[in-house]
């Protein structure tokens, strides 16, 4: 890879803007420390293994009142890696019964895992009882077939409410942007030990694409990822997403809940858009398209999701009465990131959404009968302002940060870049009186509580259209990192700036790796915002940080003074 390929911080654009912003105040603090530890290779795993095995897994996801998408991956003989077309045929018998004994199978079927789908399985169950708790196996046939085999883990899933069901509640875990190399992924293994979670939500980032120590840059890797270059082709998509299964943490959420799951850039590539990316260079790393579809194809083999009609993940979950799930695509529709400066963010022309996904979800939105409309989105829509930099600052932390010589406004990969689009969703939920929406987000590596505005220069006295709730990252870096100082030092002073700039974003949390739960009932939904002791640490503790609400028919954002749990 040439020298192009290893990402600066510059690679997140709030995050560097908010890092400058930290920087320019005279604090003082302390260097954070980064804890070294070597994973075991999957390889290793593989060439160790009886034949066939379960060695990443099991998985639920999307789930229905009558089903629920039922996952897997057989190993069918040593050293059959994912990516590598090893392996022949393999039959696999699935079952799902309420009890974790199998005493009394409520479904069952069979069928093959083969090269085609990188020896993956799915298995899209129906007929099941609504608001059901749920465990399912699979067992694997050896060369001769049979009904005898090897046994997966027991997985534990749960069916949504009936469509016109008055729910009490709903509780999903929320998360996001967990990079391999950058630590342990506790906060997977915090939520796996919840049992109160209906679903887990993740908004993106479940995995990177970078080459082995290209991302982060900020110090030595905690583990590295394979295949050690950037992934490029379907073999690589498959063996990313095969290391990121072996993660005993990240089987334990699989295995605790179903997933509900959308993908942002890095499933492909850095700041991705319909024609490319900034981390693809056309001829020397291949065809965009064909990138794209070689990511597509993993993700689809690999994640309990089930695709839309047009290959996408924009899709629509339903909870009963009480919350309409509206999942967007924001990477295969879009244009192109405007130049930071250019004054193109307004143009009409532009959009994140594309035409098809935005009159889709205007749809959706307006058609809704639920208490609330819960809108799965994987960049930020609130808008976000960041000053210029005094000049004697600007020069030295342009040079370290990535920083553009004007200074930074917008982040204009998030929703900031795509104004019209913004403007025409905010039009929409005001004139036809749609109230109850809430934007569930990731992608930014730092927890935010927003009201978002409908006239954001004029806020408060303008009023606001939604709310918004913006979860941590998983293990990427973000101000605290990226600074090398401790957690809550600088930070303070930036977030504090940011809330003044922009007098509609309640809260900000810019050092915290971590969680969300968001709970939601008829008369409020809120979100619990728990951060880890330690992303470097295996056995990180989880602690609960703030709570904030939003109250149905207020569309205005309120601290709570303690977690649902």
């Amino acid at each position: 890879m040439t020298s192009r390929h290893v990402p600066s911080p510059s690679r997140r654009t709030v995050v560097r803007a908010a890092a400058a912003t930290a920087a320019a105040v005279p604090v003082l603090a302390a260097s954070a420390t980064t804890a070294a530890s070597a994973s075991a290779s999957a390889s290793s795993e593989a060439a160790a293994a009886p034949a066939p095995a379960f060695l990443h897994g099991v998985a639920s996801g999307d789930p229905l009142p009558d089903g629920v998408l039922l996952w897997t991956r057989v190993t069918p003989e040593p050293g059959a890696e994912p990516g590598s077309g090893r392996g022949a045929d393999t039959p696999v018998r699935w079952e799902i019964a309420e009890d974790r004994e199998f005493t009394a199978i409520a479904a069952s079927g069979t069928t093959h895992a083969s090269a085609a789908s990188d020896h993956t399985v799915k298995a899209d169950v129906r007929g099941l009882r609504p608001a059901t708790s749920y465990y399912f196996r699979f067992t694997a046939s050896g060369g001769g077939g049979g009904t005898t085999g090897v046994r997966s883990p027991v997985g534990r899933t749960r069916t949504a409410p009936a469509t016109g069901a008055n729910v009490a509640g709903v509780r999903f875990g929320v998360v996001s942007c967990a990079n391999w190399e950058a630590g342990w992924f506790s906060a997977y293994r915090h939520l796996a030990a919840r049992a109160d979670l209906d679903a887990v939500l993740h908004l993106g980032d479940y995995l990177y694409e970078y080459a082995a120590g290209g991302y982060p840059t900020q110090g030595a890797a905690l583990r590295e990822h394979r295949p050690s270059h950037e992934i490029l082709n379907l073999a690589d998509y498959r063996l990313r997403h095969g290391t990121y299964k072996t993660d005993t943490d990240l089987q334990a959420l699989h295995a605790a809940h179903p997933v509900i799951a959308i993908w942002d850039d890095h499933e492909f590539a850095n700041d991705a858009w319909s024609g490319g990316a900034q981390n693809h260079t056309p001829g020397a790393e291949g065809v965009w398209e064909r990138r794209v579809a070689a990511a597509k194809q993993a993700y689809f083999e690999w994640m309990p999701v089930r695709a839309s009609t047009e290959g996408t993940v924009y899709r629509r979950l339903r909870f009963g009465k009480l919350a309409d799930l509206h999942l967007l695509d924001l990477r295969s529709f879009r244009s192109e990131q405007a130049s930071i400066g250019s004054g193109s963010v307004d143009d009409p022309e532009r959009t994140v959404t594309g035409r098809a996904q935005l009159d889709w979800l205007k749809a959706g939105l307006a058609g809704s009968d639920a208490v609330w409309k819960l809108v799965g989105t994987s960049v930020m829509i609130s808008p976000v302002a960041f000053g210029a930099l005094p000049a004697h600052l600007l020069k030295p932390l342009a040079g370290l940060l990535g920083l553009p010589k004007e200074g930074l406004a917008v982040n204009v990969d998030q929703w900031d870049g795509y104004t019209d689009d913004r403007r025409e969703l905010i039009a929409h939920l005001r004139e036809r009186g749609i109230s109850d929406t809430v934007f569930l987000t990731g992608d930014i590596h730092m927890a935010w509580a927003n009201e978002v505005p409908v006239r954001a220069a004029t806020y408060p006295l303008s009023p606001p259209a939604a709310t918004e709730f913006v979860v941590t990252s998983v293990t990427s870096d973000n101000l605290d990192d990226i600074l090398k100082v401790a957690p809550q030092t600088v930070s303070l002073v930036a977030a504090a700036a940011v809330r003044a700039a922009n007098r509609h974003v309640k809260w900000v949390d810019m050092d915290s790796h971590g969680y969300g739960v968001l709970d939601v009932t008829a008369e409020r939904s809120q979100m619990d915002y728990y951060v880890l002791s330690d992303k470097t640490a295996k056995d990180s503790t989880s602690s609960w940080a703030r709570s904030y609400r939003t109250r149905r028919g207020t569309q205005r954002v309120e601290r709570a003074d303690r977690p649902v749990r």
